[in-house]
């Protein structure tokens, strides 16, 4: 018996067949840096529930990953509280590929989020 490897487009929501796959891959993308940043910051749920102007039971729910309910808009301005500049930039896209990308960067990285 041998197993298929099928290779990842990118976009593991995608890759399930979920309708809403590219709005799912952004919302999970900021919701990590969220997620990040209070860890880094060492918040308890609590504070961060209330630096953010939201129940701890919400932050417990970004934190593991449950987004359900939460808008990607949403999610940017817990960024913003949590005192993080976002820059928007639209360009002309790749002549190689079809339509644009979406992806967030990081100091650090940038992550693609959708193609």
């Amino acid at each position: 018996m041998t197993d298929e490897i099928t290779d990842s487009s990118g976009n593991v929501f995608a890759d399930l067949g979920l309708e809403d796959a590219e709005e799912l891959s952004l919302k999970a993308a900021l919701a990590i840096q969220v997620a990040s940043i209070i860890k880094h910051r060492h918040l308890t749920q609590r504070d961060a529930g209330d630096l953010l102007g939201i129940p701890q039971s919400h932050v417990s729910k970004i934190m593991n990953g449950k987004l359900e309910g939460i808008t990607s808009d949403r999610i940017l301005r817990m960024l913003l509280k949590l005192g993080r500049d976002i820059d928007i930039v639209i360009k002309k896209k790749s002549p190689k590929v079809d339509q644009g990308r979406l992806s967030i960067a990081t100091p650090k990285k940038r992550v693609p989020v959708a193609a």
